[in-house]
Formats: C-alpha cells, sequence, structure tokens
C-alpha cells in the first residue's frame, strides 16, 4: 500500500513537471510572424560596490635574464607577483623551493605567479642541449 502511494506521489510531481515546462514560455522563432518577440532592455549599469583593498594598487612583476651575472630580487612576503625569466637559448627554468618549472626560448620567456612567504628561493635555468644548469637569480622574500 505504501509503495502505490509513492508511485502515485511520484506520478503527480512529474506530470505537474510536464504541464509546468509545456506552459512556460517558449522563445519566439523567427518563423511564426504572428507572435512578436519581446523586447529587450539593456541590463541596469550600477556602481560596483567592491573597492581594492591597501596595498593592492599595482601587480608586482620582477624580471631575471639567465644572460649576464645571477641577480637578487626582493619581493614583499605575502605579496602576489609575476616573476618573468628571459632566456637566450630553450630550456627549462625553475624556482627551487616552490615546485614551479616553466619552459623557456629566445622568443618566449618562462613565466611565473608567485605568492610566497619569506625565504630565499633560486631561479635556476637548464638548456635544451644539455650541459649544466645554472643559478640566474634569486628571489628574496623578506618579511
Amino acid at each position: 500500500m505504501e509503495l502505490r502511494r509513492a508511485i502515485l506521489l511520484f506520478a503527480i510531481v512529474l506530470g505537474l513537471a510536464a504541464v509546468a515546462t509545456s506552459v512556460s514560455r517558449q522563445p519566439v522563432s523567427r518563423e511564426d510572424p504572428g507572435r512578436e518577440a519581446p523586447k529587450r532592455t539593456p541590463p541596469e549599469t550600477s556602481t560596483p560596490t567592491a573597492k581594492p583593498g591597501p596595498g593592492s594598487a599595482r601587480e608586482l612583476r620582477l624580471a631575471f635574464k639567465a644572460s649576464g651575472p645571477p641577480s637578487t630580487t626582493y619581493l614583499p612576503s605575502d605579496r602576489a607577483a609575476t616573476v618573468t625569466v628571459t632566456v637566450t637559448e630553450p630550456g627549462q627554468v625553475e624556482l627551487e623551493g616552490l615546485g614551479l618549472s616553466a619552459p623557456a626560448d629566445p622568443l618566449t620567456p618562462a613565466r611565473f605567479a608567485v605568492f610566497a612567504k619569506q625565504n630565499r628561493h633560486r631561479v635556476r635555468f637548464s638548456p635544451v642541449k644539455g650541459g649544466e644548469g645554472r643559478t640566474v637569480g634569486v628571489l628574496q622574500v623578506l618579511p
């Protein structure tokens, strides 16, 4: 008896859903000249209520070059930055301690989005042709 009631209730709900779907407004096609399409109004423009927090005025962009002597670049702790490493030959760039690596070539530098805590991270470049990988710089995250 309980099973029959449950099945009947399920059938009623399905029937009501079918009726609601058929009654709902259908989009007007171009082939039906008898009906007019509803007029669309542009969305109202409103003033945004969210404002950037203090200290988030600009994104930090840090750059390293694989040619030349290694350089040290400083980044404030808990601050997001984009680190770019420009190379003269194809290879792999790695930010040690952050677990980040990316391929790079002379036309496409390696690019990393970084948000790090206080620490010191070596920027290493390993050429595709083989040979010894070398440190091209140090990213020093300050407190």
